[in-house]
């Protein structure tokens, strides 16, 4: 695997593993209720929905991809360190929007320029995908242990090294999932969970997540399909919402966070073959920014915005709210089974697999 997307995933996905757990957290302590917390994080997701297709279509239309992806990078350094001086809710939720905004593209544009790489055999894109997770897993350890000795604002100054790294790494490329987010923390900490279990709940979920994309996801993948693999994340979906809204006791928690290799791992996997059965590559950078901010954001905007009266309103029985939005889904992947021309999903496979390891001649 290319050492400089090695370096740029294990930034990107490093950066997010330091605060992804504690942003909740971090706001409770600069005196937001829950209510103000959805509006912040679904103010961010509601920016991404524009930010993130933006870049990548500016970076599509530019040729500039590594340009922009480093821009993206400085400005995200820059929001996150703001985020230590900020007060109340006025400030905390300009600086979310300005955050948001930056960070929208970095996770799409690293992929745009991952994939075509991938495409050419010189590495499985689900082993890149998995080593970013890893650090994902590395740093979010860490966080869980500064912010139990010194509180989550510290975390936001670890994180600021994170995103300028990728910066760093974005240079060297120039040679070559709402509720759960926004309260799950919330509630492991008034239920006496320590930081650093949180930090290692976390954790367990992003090694579920490299283990499906190391291992478990090609060939679950080349066995169902794209619809039937997506209908099997949802169902996980339920499963884990279901088991969150039940309890707090640490050995359910362990177990539901374990599957977020399928809720994620096993659909981004999928959604990515899908995109490369269908997308050509000159929009590549678009496509991508599209499913991350449009496909994915437009759900979590409308979901993180409600988030906080459904946490007031019903506590953990809002992930109950979340394992019922679930069910549809099961129907609409397996709808999925067929391309769009009416092919096959064995035809619309062989043609071009992102996924599975390169095999040499």
């Amino acid at each position: 695997m290319p050492p400089r997307f090695l370096l740029a995933f294990a930034g990107l996905y490093g950066g997010y593993g330091m605060v992804s757990p504690f942003l909740p957290a971090f706001l409770a302590e600069r005196g937001l209720d829950p209510r103000a917390i959805g509006l912040v994080l679904a103010a961010g997701t509601g920016v991404r929905l524009l930010a993130g297709p933006l870049a990548g279509r500016l970076a599509d239309r530019r040729g500039a991809g590594r340009g922009v992806l480093a821009a993206c990078g400085v400005l995200t350094a820059g929001a996150t360190l703001a985020f230590l001086a900020g007060h109340g809710f006025p400030a905390l939720l300009a600086v979310g929007i300005l955050y948001a905004a930056a960070s929208a593209p970095l996770a799409p544009l690293a992929d745009a320029l991952a994939l075509p790489a991938a495409a050419a055999g010189r590495f499985a894109y689900g082993h890149l995908r998995g080593a970013g997770s890893a650090a994902f897993i590395a740093a979010s350890l860490a966080a869980g242990l500064v912010a139990g000795q010194v509180g989550t604002a510290a975390v936001r100054l670890l994180r600021s090294g994170g995103f300028l790294r990728l910066v760093l790494a974005a240079a060297l490329v120039i040679g070559s999932h709402a509720v759960h987010d926004a309260f799950a923390v919330i509630r492991w900490r008034e239920a006496g969970v320590s930081p650093a279990w949180i930090g290692l709940l976390w954790a367990e979920a992003v090694a579920a997540e490299v283990a499906v994309f190391l291992v478990l996801g090609p060939p679950l993948l080349d066995r169902l399909g794209p619809g039937r693999a997506l209908a099997l994340a949802a169902a996980a979906g339920i499963l884990r919402w279901s088991v969150m809204a039940l309890t707090a006791a640490l050995p359910a928690v362990a177990a539901a966070q374990a599957l977020h290799g399928a809720t994620f791992a096993l659909l981004h996997l999928a959604c990515l073959r899908r995109i490369a059965d269908t997308v050509p590559p000159h929009l590549a950078a678009t496509a991508l920014t599209l499913y991350g901010s449009v496909g994915l954001g437009l759900a979590a905007a409308g979901l993180t915005l409600a988030a906080g009266a459904l946490y007031a309103a019903l506590g953990p029985g809002a992930f109950w709210v979340m394992a019922a939005l679930c069910v549809p889904a099961i129907p609409l992947a397996l709808s999925l089974r067929r391309d769009p021309d009416g092919t096959s999903r064995d035809a619309v496979t062989a043609r071009l697999d992102l996924v599975r390891p390169h095999q040499p001649n």
